[in-house]
This record gives C-alpha cells, structure tokens and sequence, in this order.
C-alpha cells in the first residue's frame, strides 16, 4: 500500500515538470484502475488527453475502461474522437473492431474493417486481423491478398501461421511462426503464439528453445504483450517469466 501511495505522489510530481508526458498520465490512471477507482481512472485519462491528444495508448485505455463499465457507446465514441486526432491509425480502428466483434456485431465488424484497409491499405495489422473476419472457406484467399500487399509484415506472417495452425498443418505452422519472430524479433506477440504452439505440440526441448530465443531477443512490442508487460503487476517481470503469462492468456487458433 505504502508503494502504491509514493508511485502515486511521484507520478504527481513528475506530472507537474512534464505534464505532456503521456505515460504518467497512463500509469496514473492504471494505478486507479488497480484500486478499483475507474472514475478516477476516466479522470487521468481525460486530463492526460487534453494534454497529449496523439497519444494512441492514452486513448486506447480509455476506451478499454468504458468498455469495461459497459459503456460501449461511450467507448465507441471515445474511438471516433481518437481518429480524428490521429488519422489513418491502425491501431484506433482495430480497437473500433474489436468492440463490434465483442458486441456480436460481426457484419458492422467487417463494414469497419473495410473502411479501416481503404483508409490504411498498406497496414499489416488490419489484413492480418481480415483474414479471420472472414469465412473459413474465404481464409486462405483473404491470406493470399494480405501477404501480396504486405508481404514481410510480421502480423501478417502470425496471422498465416495461425491459419495452419487452425488447420493442424504443424510443419507449416512451425515453419511460419520461425518466419514471423525472424523478421521481427521485438514482436512479443509472435513469440507468445510459438511458445504457446510448442506447449501444445511440441517437445520439452522445442518449448525451452523458443523461451531461451525469445529471452535474447527481449521483445518489447506486440498487442498481448504490452497487455501484459506493460501492466502495473508485471512492471519488474524480467521476458522469461512474461512469456508464459503472454501464451497462457492467447486462444488457441480455431
């Protein structure tokens, strides 16, 4: 409790040298979340935003916290504010998505993705999440048309190997997931799905190998990852012990 207190007078202080430091602002508001305080959370998140509107995780968490207190149209909305701010951001529009798909509203869903690709053509993180709004007879199509326009993009190469991996094609899931986490080490998310993979059909030695490469590489990015990484409770977790909490919370592809 006493840690949590001097985080917070810290995080005050440093708020009032840089007050557009928008990860103050965002741990500020995680440590209310913590607590159970989300009013007080909303408030940190909305004073940050006036202060650093091109913040994208600033306006992704708060839209996660309406989300969380059931406000979907606020959460919505907060979203719609966030891409007139920061135009042509994969990342606001995936968010966008993702409320229609939790929502059950696939078709508005697929309407936005749509949109989200017109106005972000070249964005890997918005095919790779195409290719499994459609279909399953679609998939392999849709995965066709991700990698012509992205075709080293390392969302792209884990949504493919998630597409074998649907299909139980081990070899090839294998052989793409080694694709993904070689064109870009720093991608926790890649690495999370290979550890999580080798858990279910690999050998002990296969599972400590993937943990022992993705210990050198140090990822730092990914969804899952900073979902995890970057949260309050995990902030001294060394990658050796994130990877698992990463693979433990990821779906089996299906």
């Amino acid at each position: 409790m006493l840690g949590t207190i001097q985080a917070k007078e810290l995080i005050l202080e440093g708020l009032k040298v840089y007050p557009d430091f928008d990860k103050l602002w965002m741990m500020r508001g995680q440590i209310e979340e913590e607590q159970g305080v989300p009013e007080k959370a909303r408030e940190y998140y909305n004073l940050g935003l006036r202060k650093c509107s091109n913040s994208v995780p600033l306006w992704l968490l708060l839209s996660k916290l309406e989300q969380k207190a059931g406000n979907v149209t606020k959460a919505r909305s907060v979203l719609e504010n966030a891409r007139q701010k920061n135009p042509k951001n994969p990342k606001l529009w995936l968010a966008a998505i993702e409320i229609e798909l939790t929502n059950d509203q696939k078709s508005v869903a697929r309407s936005m993705m749509a949109k989200a690709i017109q106005d972000c053509p070249n964005a890997g993180l918005l095919w790779a999440e195409s290719i499994f709004l459609e279909a399953r007879p679609q998939r392999k199509t849709k995965s066709v048309d991700a990698l012509k326009k992205c075709e080293h993009d390392p969302f792209v190469l884990l949504a493919v190997s998630k597409l074998f991996w649907s299909e139980r094609k081990v070899t090839k899931t294998r052989e793409w997931l080694n694709r993904a986490v070689k064109i870009e080490p720093d991608f926790g998310d890649a690495w999370a799905f290979f550890y999580k993979f080798e858990l279910q059909y690999g050998t002990e030695a296969q599972q400590k190998e993937i943990l022992e490469r993705c210990v050198r590489a140090e990822p730092r990015h990914g969804v899952q990852w900073t979902g995890v990484s970057k949260n309050i409770k995990n902030w001294r977790l060394r990658t050796d012990s994130l990877l698992p909490l990463v693979a433990k919370r990821l779906s089996v592809p299906s």
